[in-house]
């Protein structure tokens, strides 16, 4: 039996990720863009491979913020179709379609990506806090512009109750046992994409 409290596992887990467009994307200064993106895609291949549901949303694709990054279109075709586009409201939390988009998933875990961090991410993983979810934030599938924004937005979240954490960490939570059929596919997942694992220059 598990000794660590409400683990987060396939059957009690939806994946939300929070505007990862073309150009909300290039307002991540705090970390590698690129890298939030391919953690990111990381995360929708896990979820893949264990079945969670997933919910994608997006805020005005026909202005800066663009359209869904195509890497996550691709991977998660059927989510796309579905994805609630907002108008324009900050908080996807605060719009009704997204709220009930995540409560139809049936999960009461929810691992929360979001770009930027101080903007998308922060106060939808309160709010869902608030409303009974159990959320883990990915710090590094998501990002700000600035250092202080990224550093008082996960002070915030942290204080009202969001689990920080970091893409390997939440996708070894939901596997447990990498000799399990799904296990072995995302070992060899994270292990293609690790700098250690990759040949020296």
């Amino acid at each position: 039996m598990s000794n660590i409290a409400n683990l987060f596992t396939p059957e009690t887990t939806a994946l939300v990720l929070i505007d990862y467009q073309v150009g909300t994307l290039q307002l991540i200064r705090t970390m590698s863009s690129d890298e939030a993106l391919r953690n990111a895609v990381l995360l929708s291949k896990a979820a893949k491979a264990l079945n969670l549901p997933v919910v994608l949303t997006t805020s005005q694709e026909d202005h800066i913020q663009g359209p869904l990054a195509p890497r996550l279109q691709h991977i998660l075709p059927e989510a796309y179709e579905r994805r609630v586009k907002r108008a324009g409201i900050v908080n996807a939390w605060t719009d009704p379609a997204f709220e009930a988009a995540v409560k139809a998933t049936g999960r009461h875990n929810l691992i929360m990506g979001g770009v930027t961090t101080d903007i998308c991410l922060i106060f939808p993983s309160i709010n869902a806090v608030q409303s009974g979810f159990a959320v883990q934030a990915v710090l590094d599938a998501s990002g700000s512009t600035y250092p202080d924004q990224e550093e008082l937005s996960r002070r915030r979240m942290e204080r009202e109750g969001v689990v920080l954490t970091t893409t390997n960490t939440v996708i070894a939570e939901l596997v447990q046992d990498w000799s399990s059929p799904a296990g072995s596919e995302l070992v060899k997942l994270l292990t293609s994409t690790a700098p250690m694992m990759q040949p020296a220059d």
